[in-house]
């Protein structure tokens, strides 16, 4: 297995610093480039095609959620990791639609950031617990909230709907094919099909969807600390 590769964009230097020197730490991390704006990181996402992007919101030249949504446009094989001080509601909501797979604080432990990580690359979802339940209260149903995307939910299959809920949840796919008894080649296949039935990237997507549809309440979803 090769290593993740990494970009880091953040306009202040010693975030920079900082979190490469944590990455760097990590036989299984490689920072392949470090950008101060928007418009370079969308620039060197294309360059390098990272495996992983960790964005900022709060840019010069380009702002975290339209550089999420061009580097999704132009490098859909890499993942977006927001990790911000922001936490308000308009710019989480902003950034789900623009593309990004998670969203941490940068008040997050060096550990749930790099374990954070290694959950994107896998395909996992890692919204922070608290920004999660803001995001599902500004949309679920009624709320006038969301994309305006018709997702085929009637599509599902029972096994299909179980594992949402059990996505709702936080559950990776070792867990879920724990839980079912399955293979979690199995799991993912089955995610992959959910993903492709709701018109979705990501875990946080197909969840926040869920929600919208009413198929999932804040109950699953973990409250965190």
């Amino acid at each position: 297995m090769g290593k993740i590769r990494i970009l880091i964009a953040d306009d202040h230097a010693m975030v920079r610093e900082g979190t490469r020197h944590l990455l760097q730490q990590e036989a299984d991390f490689e920072v392949v480039g470090e950008v101060a704006d928007g418009e370079e990181a969308v620039r060197l996402c294309v360059e390098l095609a990272p495996d992983i992007a960790i964005i900022d919101i709060s840019m010069p030249k380009m702002d975290g959620i339209e550089a999420t949504r061009q580097i999704k446009s132009r490098c859909p094989g890499t993942a977006v990791l927001i990790l911000s001080a922001y936490d308000d509601d308009q710019f989480i909501f902003s950034l789900l639609e623009a593309g990004a797979a998670g969203y941490l604080l940068k008040r997050a432990q060096s550990r749930e950031v790099i374990a954070s990580i290694r959950a994107v690359f896998a395909g996992e979802s890692v919204l922070d617990p608290s920004i999660v339940r803001k995001v599902m209260r500004c949309i679920t149903p009624g709320s006038g909230r969301g994309s305006g995307q018709e997702a085929a939910i009637g599509d599902l299959t029972e096994r299909e709907m179980k594992i949402l809920r059990f996505m709702a949840q936080g559950l990776g796919n070792k867990e879920i094919a724990t839980e079912l008894h399955l293979s979690i080649r199995s799991i993912q296949a089955y995610v992959g099909q959910i993903f492709s039935k709701l018109k979705v990237t990501s875990r946080t997507e197909a969840v926040v969807l869920a929600l919208k549809k009413n198929l999932v309440s804040l109950e699953n979803i973990p409250s965190g600390n």
